[in-house]
């Protein structure tokens, strides 16, 4: 049995928004697996349990270049909030991802071989990235890019730093744009609920199944009569199909007017939306409660030693 600690807890907590108590019970019941105590808890809780998800402890910046059809968005990580405020760093973020669209790298290795000088250091944006870890002070890493070729016209929407889109249309610019900000306000995972990855609807349908199984014991304790399986199986497809709406754009209620769908929206302005790429800074990362640093400090100890 995997030893829960008060710091576990208060993570676990700071990204579901349950009671500390149930927090734990979660964790002990996973074992200590965040994953699962978190499925766990939406299974008990609802949807309370995942209204703080996108809570994750990393810092960084989304930079985005666009030049015609070709374009290239970019997460740059650091250790602490401060740093995204420093110039030099915005600098090397916002170049960095020019040199992705312009260069075409395959790889961040290959990202940081490209030539490039800033703030006295070079001549590659590697040896950029070094110095400045130097002179600021704190690690810092490019952690992904995606880079645009495929002869779309591109729109490019940054919320802030944190959180940046980029979307392939074909038709009215303002229209994608429009997408674009609705992407970062609601970040939908597929374009339409056919495209929802297999993983996440079957990991949805496990929450239903282990809802209704709950739901069957409260009732079973208070004396009622229990649900045919039928129903159950009825309110377990009902809400795995208002997870793949809720989850796709086409499908979502536009943010500017939630009368009619995106869909409806740029049908109305004929255009035609092709794909999307969403990154929110940090997200995804596998991390322990111990400290986004570490991964950043692993990253940078590979490149040196590269």
């Amino acid at each position: 049995m995997a030893a829960i600690t008060a710091s576990m807890v208060a993570e676990l907590r700071a990204k579901t928004d349950a009671p500390m108590m149930e927090c734990k019970k979660a964790l002990t019941e996973a074992d200590g697996n965040f994953e699962k105590a978190e499925e766990l808890l939406r299974v008990k809780l609802g949807n309370k349990a995942g209204k703080a998800a996108s809570r994750i402890a990393a810092e960084g910046v989304v930079t985005a270049f666009i030049d015609g059809s070709t374009g290239a968005l970019l997460e740059t990580n650091c250790e602490t909030d401060f740093v995204t405020k420093n110039d030099s760093f915005l600098a090397l973020a916002q170049k960095a991802a020019e040199l992705v669209a312009k260069n075409n790298p395959a790889d961040v290795a290959a990202l940081g071989a490209i030539a490039y000088s800033q703030d006295g250091f070079g001549p590659t944006l590697e040896d950029v990235r070094k110095g400045l870890i130097g002179k600021i002070g704190e690690n810092m890493s490019f952690r992904r890019f995606k880079r645009f070729s495929g002869g779309n016209k591109l729109a490019a929407y940054l919320h802030g730093t944190r959180i940046g889109v980029v979307v392939e249309f074909e038709g009215d610019e303002v229209a994608a744009k429009d997408v674009a900000m609705h992407v970062a306000a609601m970040k939908p995972v597929a374009l339409t609920s056919a495209d929802v990855p297999a993983e996440l609807i079957a990991k949805e349908r496990s929450v239903a199944v282990g809802k209704a199984e709950e739901d069957r014991k409260t009732a079973e304790a208070a004396g009622k009569p229990a649900q045919s399986a039928e129903i159950v199986a009825k309110r377990v497809e009902g809400g795995v199909q208002k997870y793949l709406k809720e989850v796709s754009l086409f499908n979502q209620p536009f943010v500017k007017n939630d009368k009619q769908t995106v869909e409806q929206m740029v049908k109305a302005a004929n255009t035609a939306i092709k794909g999307f790429t969403l990154y929110v800074v940090g997200e995804g990362i596998e991390k322990k409660v111990d400290d986004f640093a570490a991964e950043v400090a692993a990253q940078v100890a590979a490149a040196k030693g590269a």
